[in-house]
């Protein structure tokens, strides 16, 4: 199992344990995250899962159709931003922390 914590806008935290075959969207939405839309179903053709990674795991850089979504759609993008679909769960990634944007 691994954990990620989802700070809401309130700045109340979720801890949620999932399995290492999800994505961060897919853990958000099936846990009733408030705040990760996903209108596309994690195709990477919206920016509804936007988040921002406060924690320090290293993460590979954005490809090219994360970062056009993120450049072109993403409110308030930050150079913490990404697309919550992009994220695939594994063990590197335990303990991960995102915080929710206030608009997707």
């Amino acid at each position: 199992m691994i954990t990620i914590t989802f700070i809401l806008n309130d700045g109340t935290r979720h801890s949620i344990d999932a399995e290492s075959e999800a994505n961060v969207m897919q853990v958000a939405t099936f846990n009733d995250v408030r705040g990760i839309e996903g209108a596309c179903g994690g195709f990477c053709s919206c920016a509804t899962c936007h988040v921002y990674v406060e924690s320090a795991h290293a993460l590979p850089a954005p490809a090219a159709d994360e970062e056009t979504m993120l450049t072109g759609t993403a409110a308030k993008r930050e150079s913490n931003s990404r697309l919550a679909c992009q994220l695939k769960l594994g063990p590197e990634l335990d303990g991960l922390v995102v915080r929710m944007p206030e608009v997707q």
